[in-house]
């Protein structure tokens, strides 16, 4: 049966989820895994890697677990030669790795944590297009796509260095998108408002108005579905009501 007809669109198509463990990364390698793609996993617990790895493989899908640190250049460069030897390139990048930081005012802000925010954000999406982007020209055909935010649209008030990582990142998307168009390699922008995980603030929050993690598992899966044609440069997710 064919692999459309099957359900299972992306059928062999390797996949690496950055920040894969738990959470959006999680819920993004378990559709796409469903959907049929190779998925690889990174983060830098392997401990939590294996966990979700282990899940997935029980529901019948693939995912291979890998620890990386996307902050530091030599990791990710091991990653991408690994993924290499073992999976001949990638079709699918997901730049989900990402940390917060809600509350402190940004005169307060210690310089080590924006380092930390900006370094894992922003730098580590680089790092990863850097290392993964040349086989995807090589073999003229790929998806990237950048875990965003609403916080890359609108006021942040104690979340300045994390407002300032999210616009930065949609700014590197949509110039990177120009730059790799040519090689039908698609970059989209993924910003979902109120999510519920760990990540995100809950104070004042109704979490069941939240988006969840599936949410926008779901949008990963949309993007990477549709007729090469065409892309969607940019999904603004907001949850249905006002958590």
């Amino acid at each position: 049966m064919h692999s459309e007809a099957s359900g299972r669109p992306l059928a062999g198509k390797p996949a690496l989820i950055t920040g894969g463990g738990r959470g959006i990364g999680a819920a993004i390698a378990r559709k796409l895994a469903a959907l049929g793609a190779n998925t690889i996993i990174c983060g830098r617990s392997l401990q939590t890697l294996r966990h979700t790895a282990d899940s997935i493989r029980s529901e019948g899908g693939h995912c291979e677990p890998l620890a990386c640190d996307v902050t530091d250049w030599r990791s990710v460069e091991s990653l991408a030669a690994r993924v290499e030897r073992n999976f001949a390139g990638l079709d699918i990048l997901v730049n989900n790795s990402g940390v917060g930081g809600f509350s402190t005012p940004l005169h307060q802000l210690d310089p080590s944590q924006w380092e930390t925010i900006l370094n894992t954000n922003l730098r580590g999406v680089y790092y990863c297009i850097r290392a993964f982007a040349p086989a995807m020209i090589r073999q003229r055909r790929g998806d990237i796509i950048n875990i965003s935010s609403i916080a890359s649209k609108n006021a942040l008030p104690n979340g300045a260095a994390y407002a300032a990582s999210k616009w930065g990142l949609n700014g590197l998307s949509v110039s990177v998108a120009e730059e790799l168009r040519a090689y039908d390699i698609r970059v989209s922008i993924i910003c979902p408002g109120s999510t519920e995980t760990e990540l995100s603030p809950h104070t004042g929050r109704d979490a069941s108005k939240m988006l969840q993690p599936e949410d926008v598992a779901h949008v990963v899966a949309m993007l990477v579905t549709q007729a090469p044609r065409s892309f969607a440069s940019e999904v603004v997710l907001r949850p249905t009501q006002k958590p």
